[in-house]
């Protein structure tokens, strides 16, 4: 299946998965065949998300489910990110975690002891905070003390919202904007738009003509941007901007915008330049 002339003109891509290859979990319209075409024009790919709900291994059997090959090197997480970077900076200190079982897993691989559950969790030295369905009103309480005594305050994102069949969930950075309001703390971020993610891709990929598509201005097509790269915007996400939003010449311009990934992939529907 041919490709359009656009995605012709790169050696590889970086994909956002929330939005662009996914929504909840569903196929986005010809995803898979958009993608199964890039492998078979030898196009490296890799899967990059700022959702820390699942591991690196979750991803890839999620993405096999809905007819996409993939192996773990393929996908580049924010929970990985997180961990390196915690492995790195704050190896054998305290952490209170705001996450799912794999943000858990990763604090706890990066060499931190979790306090979660103990009376001493509101004095830990690090407080990591991911995308979770489980938080509590305590999660936000324990979490606000502990940055109000000196804790430091890392997230995955601050992506507000994330993609849902049914519309806009609440995402990590609306977790985040309670626990900063809580403590008067402003914390940091690991995932897009800082570049980590997509450096740590082209690490796996080599350095080579890159295209990126997401669905986030804010996010994706600005960690692009940070990095040095071309971006491709689709409108299949949570919120997808108005022209005049991308036009705004203070937000990172995107080359190209399109209905969704196989309108960028395989030229159908509306592909225009930004």
């Amino acid at each position: 299946m041919a490709l359009s002339r656009l995605v012709a003109s790169y050696d590889q891509l970086i994909l956002d998965l929330d939005g662009c290859v996914w929504i909840g979990g569903e196929p986005t319209p010809r995803a898979p065949e958009a993608i199964a075409a890039l492998r078979e024009a030898g196009k490296r790919i890799a899967f990059v998300t700022n959702n820390s709900r699942l591991g690196g291994e979750e991803y890839v059997r999620e993405l096999w489910g809905i007819g996409v090959q993939a192996s773990a090197g393929d996908v580049v997480t924010v929970g990985g990110a997180m961990q390196h970077l915690l492995a790195e900076t704050r190896g054998g200190r305290t952490a209170f975690v705001i996450g799912t079982e794999a943000m858990h897993r990763h604090v706890a691989d990066a060499g931190l002891k979790v306090l979660n559950g103990t009376d001493l969790a509101s004095r830990c030295e690090v407080v990591v905070l991911g995308g979770t369905d489980a938080l509590t009103f305590d999660d936000l309480r324990v979490a606000a003390l502990a940055v109000r005594r000196g804790a430091d305050l890392l997230a995955t994102s601050r992506d507000p919202t994330f993609p849902q069949p049914d519309g806009p969930a609440p995402g990590t950075g609306a977790i985040l904007a309670a626990v900063e309001t809580a403590s008067g703390r402003t914390g940091a971020i690991v995932g897009k738009p800082e570049p980590q993610l997509l450096l740590t891709a082209l690490d796996r990929m080599g350095e080579a003509r890159t295209l990126v598509v997401g669905d986030r201005l804010d996010a994706d097509v600005a960690a692009a941007a940070r990095a040095g790269l071309d971006a491709a915007l689709v409108l299949t996400g949570t919120d997808p901007p108005s022209r005049e939003v991308i036009e705004d010449p203070d937000t990172p311009t995107p080359i190209a915008v399109a209905e969704n990934l196989a309108a960028v992939v395989l030229g159908d529907g509306d592909n225009r330049a930004a």
